[in-house]
């Protein structure tokens, strides 16, 4: 047994659903925090992920990371960790494929025209929305709305970047019906999958942005971190072709950033003196983390992609033209209600109510949906032939 395995999530200790579920009917050999990974797998959000933007527009190239596949790249590498730890296996993978539910079409990009648009009525929170999707939006049982996660599912999509002092209106409405404790700190679980999306990220957009041409070995060999790495592989396989070496790269990286991340982890829990897990949200600190020297290098690999992959200038009229989209879908929508499909139409009296369920109207669709319902009601889609 890990000599962690009093911090690790419990099913048959947890806090339970906000709706009581009776175990009748064929429910299989699984205990609560299997069947919240099942229910996020299983549910319509998910699936819409494959053709969401991670960096790149998804209809661009086969091969380029979407949200789908990113989510399940961080699931592999949560899993991972927590395995290693003796944390609750099921309950970081239930956290890392749902972290990104919520992002509507265009990514980040969509987010903020998106949030321009609702500012008025209260905003846009793609991770509030997360909370949204899993606690109202979905619908697929007879006896409530949503896929009624456990507290401990709730808890870690909520605030696995840490305690939350200010939570915008989605994330506030699910805190006042559950109770999620938002000054605290999640379960290891929870920051073990906010790492993982972290350290997924980090190395699979350097290998799609090699891959568009938008990085080069040569800039990216200017990072330090990078540069021990290729150093080793070079000493390694000096003869292999490049397009290898680089995937050697990736996975090298991601394997440093594993590892120091376990010994950083082990590190604080132990010099934190935490015993059980309410010692762990009372911390007042993150304890998985990666150690300084290498935060650092992972601080300066960020702002590099943030210059020069991100923020790259080739990118720059695709992010203008998704919010474009998005905000014209937004405002059309708002303008006139009875735009939205009959199954959206909820007769609100309210302003605001009407104005949100725009949001998770237009939050929902997918990058090609999006595309299409642009050019039924606002006019042609200006999207580059790249990316």
């Amino acid at each position: 047994m890990s000599a962690f395995a009093a911090l690790a999530a419990r099913p048959d200790q947890s806090r339970g659903r906000l709706f009581a579920e009776p175990d009748q009917g064929p429910r299989g050999p699984r205990d609560l925090f299997q069947r919240d990974r099942d229910r996020i797998v299983h549910s319509v959000s998910f699936r819409r992920l494959r053709h969401k933007t991670q960096v790149f527009v998804a209809p661009d190239g086969d091969h380029y990371r979407v949200r789908l596949t990113h989510s399940i790249e961080v699931a592999q590498i949560g899993r991972t960790i927590a395995r290693a730890l003796g944390l609750n296996e099921d309950l970081t993978e239930t956290l890392c494929l749902a972290h990104d539910l919520g992002h509507p079409p265009f990514g980040h990009a969509g987010e903020d025209a998106l949030n321009a648009a609702l500012k008025e009525w209260g905003g846009f929170d793609h991770n509030g929305h997360t909370l949204r999707l899993v606690t109202c939006l979905e619908a697929p049982y007879p006896e409530f709305d949503g896929l009624n996660l456990s507290w401990e599912a709730l808890e870690g999509l909520a605030k696995h970047n840490g305690p939350i002092a200010e939570p915008q209106w989605a994330l506030a409405e699910v805190d006042r019906a559950v109770g999620l404790e938002l000054a605290s700190w999640p379960s290891l679980e929870a920051q073990v999958a906010a790492l993982a999306d972290d350290i997924a990220y980090d190395n699979h957009d350097i290998d799609d942005g090699l891959r568009a041409g938008l990085l080069s070995l040569e800039a990216l060999l200017e990072q330090p971190f990078v540069r021990r790495h290729w150093e080793a592989i070079e000493r390694r396989h000096p003869d292999l072709a490049i397009d290898r070496k680089l995937k050697a790269l990736v996975r090298d990286q991601i394997g440093t950033m594993v590892g120091d991340l376990m010994s950083e982890t082990r590190r604080r829990i132990v010099a934190a003196g935490v015993e059980t897990i309410a010692d762990v949200r009372a911390a007042g600190q993150p304890l998985v983390a990666l150690s300084d020297e290498l935060a650092a290098d992972e601080r300066s690999l960020k702002r590099f992609l943030y210059a020069n992959l991100y923020n790259a200038p080739p990118l720059q009229p695709v992010r203008r033209e998704a919010q474009r989209v998005v905000g014209n879908l937004a405002r059309a929508y708002l303008a006139d209600p009875r735009l939205l499909p009959d199954s959206w139409a909820r007769g609100e009296e309210d302003a605001t109510a009407r104005a949100r369920t725009v949001a998770d109207y237009v939050a929902g669709m997918t990058d090609p949906f999006a595309i299409r319902r642009h050019q039924e009601l606002c006019g042609k889609v200006h999207l580059p032939d790249r990316f």
